[in-house]
């Protein structure tokens, strides 16, 4: 599934082309951690040949039994609000392309966050808030085993090393080892950055 996203897309739709594509953690230039193009695309899924991603999907695809005319039907469920429904109907689209059929289903507020704490769903589709552009608030938050917003239930004690690293060159390389691994074991894809302006009013009254 990872290998079938076209993140550009994403952005091109739900950001009007305003956002980045990244891994686990903020991109350069707006983010001082996170993997700089060059490497991303080192990672399954984010190399830049959309067409070549997705026919290494349908082999995978293919090796589990599944093609064309066989193809695997999944629900893929997200919150009812618009930013959530709107990529998770990208995504639907987007795996059809590697025989996923997928089925939305839209959940109340009120039950989403309980459904994706209790892991009960198949294929989900979130947002992702973090105020920080540090490490150790997005990996110990998202991915640490038993952390509660670790939706995926993902769980490697690999983690932790780099936030012991003092140098920040020396932590950095070590923030990369991180979401290389994270994005061979497919996680969790993350599908954009986005970017928002801010208007404001230089005179002020108190």
């Amino acid at each position: 599934m990872a290998l079938s996203l076209a993140r550009q897309a994403f952005i091109g739709i739900l950001a009007e082309g305003q956002g980045a594509v990244g891994g686990t953690i903020l991109p350069p230039p707006d983010g001082v951690w996170g993997m700089p193009p060059e490497v991303l695309h080192s990672l399954p899924g984010y190399g830049p040949d959309i067409a070549n991603n997705r026919t290494e999907a349908r082999g995978i695809m293919q090796r589990l039994g599944y093609a064309p005319d066989n193809r695997l039907a999944v629900k893929v469920s997200t919150r009812d609000v618009p930013g959530y429904r709107d990529a998770a109907v990208i995504a639907i689209s987007q795996l059809r392309e590697i025989y996923i059929d997928g089925e939305l289903e839209v959940i109340d507020t009120a039950n989403w966050f309980p459904r994706v704490i209790r892991k009960d769903y198949t294929v989900g589709v979130t947002v992702s808030e973090g105020g920080l552009d540090e490490p150790d608030q997005k990996f110990y938050e998202t991915y640490v085993c038993g952390a509660d917003r670790n939706y995926t239930g993902y769980c490697n004690d690999e983690i932790d090393r780099q936030s012991m690293e003092a140098a920040p060159e020396r932590r950095r390389k070590l923030v990369w080892e991180v979401e290389r691994r994270l994005g061979e074991d497919a996680s969790g894809s993350v599908l954009l950055y986005s970017g928002f302006a801010t208007c404001m009013q230089p005179q002020l009254r108190v």
